[in-house]
């Protein structure tokens, strides 16, 4: 049967269009018929960029006393620094008024920063009609306004409560998110209460800070004898406005300290005219519970953009984006439904604007910035971004080189060319030959990369939860064997009739199992992943499937997910059973459908029966190269994979699966030399039962390719993967799985 991930060029989805449509922004024009083997898709283009140098000193006394020395530059500083932006608005003339967080990052580290607006004008670099690029590319600090409170409107004491003036500094409030009313003045959104400040349009504090109706975070000048649940640094760093300026929602950043949902983020709606919160609550639940909720602006009525982001930058970073919502549509779980809008980890910048600025400023340009922070769309339809920079912390673009603050702009829904996958690509574990497997950073940036399918194995924890892990004894992938608290855990178990001693997931709950990170498997073979070791947790099924669900492919497909199933048969036996919680799984994220993007696989046989009975997706039987299907070993059948290839065996496969997953041996066996011999029948024998052949894995290190395609004597040096490929293609390959699948989507878009 066809392929629900085979490319359908003419139904192709066009998702920043389909944003675009449902925010009320412009869309282009329909383009030109696209060239043979691409297709016509919108997405996020570079317009214009503008930058303020990291050490940039505004007038005032001297700043950062107490500032946490980073990448070589230790305070105090002569006058007030400007660390980057947290919340902007636009006002005329092409200006903006920005606002700076805290300061540096604590109260007792700020209380000599003042807190701010700026008015700033951005003097772009962005290309002429001609193309060339013009403009000075520079930030121009043009006035400010600072934050006081001569009326004592706030009522606890403040920094400088005896001082003349009552300014406002960072040891007061961390103000990060900003809306501009009718009348000028300003609502301030912040996270020490969590509290929302109205100041006039030159500062002056008018009312008392408004305390958060969900919750109260460690630094509220009044818990109460309460305990704090509002996470520190976890409050209103983003607020949005309706259009009339008449409410406004902030959302918490982080979750709730005691919430058994650490993925959910609150949206509150706040009245301006009764200067009081209304009883209207959502959840806005994000990709993964570390990631944060960055800044939201309401487009259209009840319709959001959310910008979420992780707590990473640079080459670590993995997400990114800017989401809508409408606050009348939610999904079965009560969250609001979110639309991706744009990946701002993939920016396309033909005009090269920004080039040689450091990592992230090529072809492809990403605002990979850790605090990226500020979204605001422009009435053309184009969105402005700017970034916290943390001065002195952050180093994206060039490493131990404090960031610039970075004021950029995009077109959403900009039209591209994109060439067409001519078979599906399914990254192996993620793109595992560039980040460590299966963690949401390989799983991303394999997205990016532009492979079809993402591919989870899948275990459980000991309180039944599914995790993506390659098996599960985690001592080769996570840092299990340096944490002494887990020492006691290591053992030794029969896994499938071999003696293996490790660490198992089995053996931790889901909550012990998030306090480990991730390491690479293959140091001495891929040692440049190695940089990434300790950076990211095990991700649940669920976040992998979301993270599929609310991402788009390259051409602008669902992404597509292909879980498998690990050792079902050794599950079974301790009573950890994977297949019907995935399938639970697969119903909750609404992919429990017979064209739903996934394809089930496993080396096992009864549970793939089983499963034919009980989901109506893609199943998929791997074959190895040798050996026997362990249910099978289990049960006194004496078939092997062998077997299961023969005409008989692929026969009564399609009775129950959609798909074979050969290795590589079954299809082209490898001669003694390690060259590449003649193809088998077993790719035609497969058609011949209406079954798609996937083949697996291809991988670009010499080691793992035929004689013919290796380039040295080096085992770990990079070979002609794409010749490799090509040869499987030429036999009838249908899909495969690749653990590069930025080098596979390349050699199956060649002409």
């Amino acid at each position: 049967m066809p392929s629900v991930f085979r490319r359908r060029a003419a139904l192709a989805l066009s998702l920043a269009v389909t944003a675009g449509l449902v925010a009320g922004l412009p869309t282009q024009p329909a383009a030109a018929e696209p060239a043979a083997g691409t297709v016509e898709v919108t997405g996020p283009r570079l317009t214009a960029r503008a930058t303020l140098a990291s050490d940039y000193l505004a007038p005032g006394p001297r700043s950062g006393r107490e500032v946490t020395p980073a990448n070589g530059v230790e305070g105090p500083f002569d006058g007030q620094v400007i660390p980057g932006f947290s919340g902007a608005v636009a006002d005329d003339n092409g200006t903006f008024w920005a606002l700076p967080d805290n300061g540096f990052g604590t109260k007792a580290n700020s209380e000599d920063f003042r807190l701010r607006i700026y008015k700033v004008r951005p003097r772009w670099q962005q290309p002429d009609a001609s193309g060339e690029l013009t403009g000075s590319g520079a930030i121009q600090v043009l006035s400010y306004i600072e934050l006081r409170d001569p009326d004592h409107k706030i009522s606890w004491p403040i920094v400088n409560e005896d001082r003349a003036g009552r300014r406002l500094t960072g040891g007061d409030f961390d103000v990060e998110s900003i809306q501009r009313m009718a009348d000028g003045s300003f609502w301030i959104g912040e996270e020490f209460g969590p509290y929302l400040l109205h100041v006039s349009r030159n500062g002056k504090v008018l009312s008392a800070p408004v305390s958060s109706p969900v919750g109260r975070a460690p630094q509220h000048h009044d818990l109460g004898g309460e305990q704090p649940t509002v996470r520190s640094s976890g409050g209103f760093e983003a607020m949005a406005a309706s259009p009339d300026g008449r409410y406004l929602y902030p959302i918490l950043e982080n979750s709730l300290v005691d919430d058994a949902d650490q993925r959910r983020r609150v949206v509150a709606e706040f009245d301006t005219t009764t200067g009081a919160y209304t009883d209207r609550r959502w959840d806005y639940r994000v990709d993964t519970d570390a990631n944060l909720v960055a800044d939201a602006q309401m487009v259209a009525p009840g319709k959001l953009m959310v910008l979420e982001r992780d707590n990473f930058d640079g080459e670590a970073a993995l997400i990114k984006r800017i989401y809508t919502v409408d606050l009348d549509q939610t999904e079965a779980s009560g969250a609001l439904a979110k639309t991706l809008h744009t990946d701002l980890l993939a920016i396309d910048n033909p005009d090269l604007i920004g080039a040689g600025a450091g990592w992230g400023t090529g072809e492809t340009y990403s605002f990979a910035f850790q605090s990226t922070e500020t979204i605001v769309p422009m009435p053309d339809g184009q969105i402005m971004l700017v970034n916290d920079n943390n001065y002195p912390g952050n180093a994206a673009r060039v490493p131990g080189t404090p960031d610039d603050t970075e004021m950029i702009m995009i077109s959403p829904v900009a039209e591209r060319e994109q060439a067409v996958n001519a078979v599906p690509v399914i990254a192996h574990r993620g793109a595992s030959g560039s980040r460590p497997e299966h963690t949401l950073a390989a799983y991303s940036l394999a997205i990016r990369q532009c492979a079809d399918v993402i591919e989870p194995d899948v275990v459980p924890t000991r309180d039944g939860v599914l995790v993506a892990r390659h098996e599960n004894e985690i001592g080769g992938t996570t840092d299990v064997a340096s944490r002494a608290e887990f020492a006691d855990r290591r053992t030794t178990k029969t896994i499938d009739g071999v003696a293996v001693t490790g660490w198992f997931t089995e053996d931790f709950t889901l909550a012990e199992l998030r306090t480990l990170r991730a390491e690479e498997r293959l140091p001495q073979v891929r040692p440049e992943n190695t940089r990434f070791d300790g950076l990211y947790p095990v991700p649940t099924l669920t976040e992998v499937l979301d993270l599929a669900r609310h991402s788009r492919t390259c051409t602008g497909e669902p992404v597509g997910v292909a879980p498998e199933i690990k050792h079902p048969t050794y599950f079974d036996s301790i009573g950890l059973s994977v297949e019907e919680p995935l399938v639970e799984e697969l119903e909750a994220a609404g992919l429990n459908e017979a064209d739903a993007p996934v394809v089930v696989q496993s080396f096992e046989t009864t549970n793939l029966k089983q499963l034919a009975r009980r989901t109506p997706v893609q199943l998929s039987q791997l074959i190895n190269c040798s050996g026997a299907p362990y249910d099978l070993v289990v049960a006194g059948d004496d078939r092997t994979y062998a077997d299961l290839v023969t005409r008989a065996g692929l026969r009564e496969i399609s009775r129950y699966a959609d798909k074979v997953g050969y290795c590589k041996d079954v299809m082209i066996p490898r001669q003694a030399d390690g060259s590449l011999g003649e193809p088998t029948s077993a790719i035609a024998d497969a058609h011949r039962y209406r079954l798609d052949v996937v083949g697996w894995t291809f991988r670009v290190e010499n080691q793992f390719l035929p004689t013919e395609f290796k380039s040295s004597a080096d085992p770990n040096a990079d070979g002609d993967l794409a010749g490799e490929i090509q040869v499987f293609l030429d036999a009838g390959m249908d899909e495969l799985f690749s653990d590069n699948p930025d080098l596979a989507v390349a050699a199956v878009t060649e002409d």
